[in-house]
């Protein structure tokens, strides 16, 4: 009988969890503080363990309680939160679902957790963009105080895309959405056409290339991961940050941009 109880207690919390992840498919009457897109890079330089390290950051940052304090403290206590995978074209792999308690928060985190790998070949994020802005950004299902994307990626865009990226960039700042950036800095060396040179005590390249080309809206604010292995830390930190809505301190590496 013991073990019959845990058994359906371990049930029902598993469907609670289920019920608290249904994503939200009509206009939702409540407002919240934060509409949070997250962005993935999941091209041909992202193998499977990578891909691990990127998921299970997430994750871990929606667990973490000072995300999770971040998420329910504001005004209207909760956050609309969305996740796309992009690499020669992008992917809702999670629909829009509001986080407003721990409940909502762990149930998000276990759908990233399970997540199949989708990858591509080049890092095509003027396309992702312009899906954000075009598909994503309108079918937010409820008035949100503030509306982020969250680009991360270890490349600059290398799709020969259609349209210059700033160009997009700026069609969202100006739908009010502002953009930031987590390049993710490797090892191997940064060169090529693509990147702009090295400056002697500067930014890395990869790092001035998201300052120049993804950063944009208010408070709109760059914060690099020193390699995959850093990019939980990293991803944490810059959730805080945006599900806040407060401006970031100052942190060495982190530089807002002005309003576009």
């Amino acid at each position: 009988m013991k073990n019959l109880r845990a058994t359906l207690g371990a049930l029902l919390v598993i469907g609670s969890a289920v019920l608290s992840a249904t994503p939200l498919v009509a206009q939702d009457a409540q407002p919240v503080d934060t509409a949070l897109i997250v962005s993935v890079d999941v091209s041909n330089s992202v193998d499977e363990a990578r891909y691990k390290l990127q998921m299970e950051g997430i994750a871990k940052a929606l667990e973490d309680p000072g995300v999770i304090d971040a998420i329910t403290g504001g005004s209207s206590g909760g956050i609309l939160f969305s996740m796309v995978t992009w690499a020669d074209k992008p992917a809702v792999v999670v629909p829009w679902m509001r986080i407003a308690n721990k409940a909502d928060a762990i149930a998000v985190a276990q759908r990233v957790r399970t997540l199949p790998h989708q990858g591509g070949e080049f890092t095509c994020m003027t396309r992702m963009l312009r899906s954000m802005n075009d598909k994503v950004v309108p079918q937010i299902p409820a008035k949100a105080a503030r509306i982020v994307i969250d680009v991360s990626g270890d490349g600059p865009d290398n799709c020969n895309a259609d349209e210059p990226i700033e160009k997009v960039r700026d069609e969202l700042v100006s739908n009010g959405v502002t953009i930031n950036g987590l390049p993710i800095l490797l090892d191997t060396p940064e060169s090529g056409v693509l990147l702009p040179k090295a400056v002697p005590g500067g930014p890395p390249p990869l790092e001035q290339w998201y300052r120049d080309h993804v950063r944009g809206g208010p408070g709109g604010f760059v914060l690099p991961a020193m390699g995959y292995s850093d990019f939980e830390r990293a991803i944490r930190q810059k959730f805080v940050i945006e599900v806040s809505g407060i401006a970031p301190p100052v942190i060495p590496g982190v530089e807002l941009s002005s309003v576009r």
